[in-house]
C-alpha cells in the first residue's frame, strides 16, 4: 500500500514537472525539471529492475542534462535568447492541453495495464504521462534545446513501460547510449543552429 502511494505521488510529480517544462522559458529550469523527471523514472523503473540497473537510468539522465547544460551555458546569451521562439505562446492553452492529455492518460491506463500483465497502474500512468507530454513539447516548440528535452522525456516514458517487460542488462545499456547520443546530437544542433543565426546577423 505504501509503495502504491509513493508511486502515484511520483506520477503526479512527473506530470507537474512535464507541465512546468511546457511553461518555462528559462533553460536552467528546464534542465532542472528534466533531472527531476529522471528521479521519477528511477523510482518507477526500480519496481521491476534492480536498484543498480534503475540507477543507470538516473545517472544517464543526469549526464544528458549536464551535457546540454554545459553546451547551453557556453553559448552567446544574446543569440540564444533570440532563437528561443515557440508557438503557441499562451500559457493557458498549454495548461488546458496538458490537463486534457492527463485526463486521457488516466482513462486509458487501466486498459493498457490489462495488456501488459505484471505492470502496475502507476507505472503505466507515469509512462504515458511522460510520452504524451514529450510529444506535446515537441509539437509546441522549434527551439533545439526544447526539442531534445521533449525527445528525452518521450524516451524516458518508453523506458518505464519497457522496464516492466524486459529486464535485460544489454537493453538497459543500449537505452543509456541512446539517451547520451540524443544529448550529444542536441548539443551539436544547438551550437550549429546558433552559429548559423549569428552568421546571418
Amino acid at each position: 500500500m505504501t509503495l502504491q502511494i509513493i508511486s502515484w505521488s511520483v506520477v503526479f510529480i512527473l506530470f507537474a514537472a512535464s507541465l512546468s517544462l511546457l511553461l518555462t522559458k528559462d533553460w536552467r529550469w528546464a534542465l532542472a525539471l528534466l533531472a527531476i523527471q529522471y528521479i521519477g523514472v528511477f523510482w518507477l523503473t526500480q519496481l521491476h529492475w534492480t536498484i543498480s540497473m534503475a540507477a543507470v537510468k538516473l545517472v544517464t539522465g543526469w549526464m544528458a542534462a549536464t551535457t546540454l547544460g554545459i553546451t547551453r551555458s557556453a553559448l552567446d546569451p544574446k543569440l540564444a535568447t533570440a532563437s528561443e521562439r515557440s508557438w503557441p505562446e499562451g500559457r493557458l492553452f498549454r495548461i488546458l492541453t496538458a490537463a486534457l492529455i492527463f485526463i486521457i492518460v488516466i482513462s486509458g491506463t487501466s486498459g493498457i495495464a490489462r495488456l501488459l500483465p505484471g505492470i502496475g497502474l502507476a507505472e503505466v500512468a507515469g509512462s504515458l504521462t511522460l510520452m504524451t507530454m514529450g510529444l506535446l513539447l515537441l509539437g509546441l516548440t522549434a527551439q533545439p534545446l526544447s526539442v531534445v528535452i521533449g525527445l528525452l522525456t518521450f524516451l524516458a516514458g518508453f523506458e518505464v513501460l519497457y522496464a516492466a517487460v524486459e529486464a535485460s542488462i544489454l537493453v538497459a545499456a543500449l537505452l543509456a547510449l541512446i539517451n547520451l547520443g540524443l544529448a550529444l546530437v542536441g548539443s551539436y544542433l544547438l551550437t550549429a543552429g546558433l552559429e548559423e543565426l549569428g552568421a546571418q546577423e
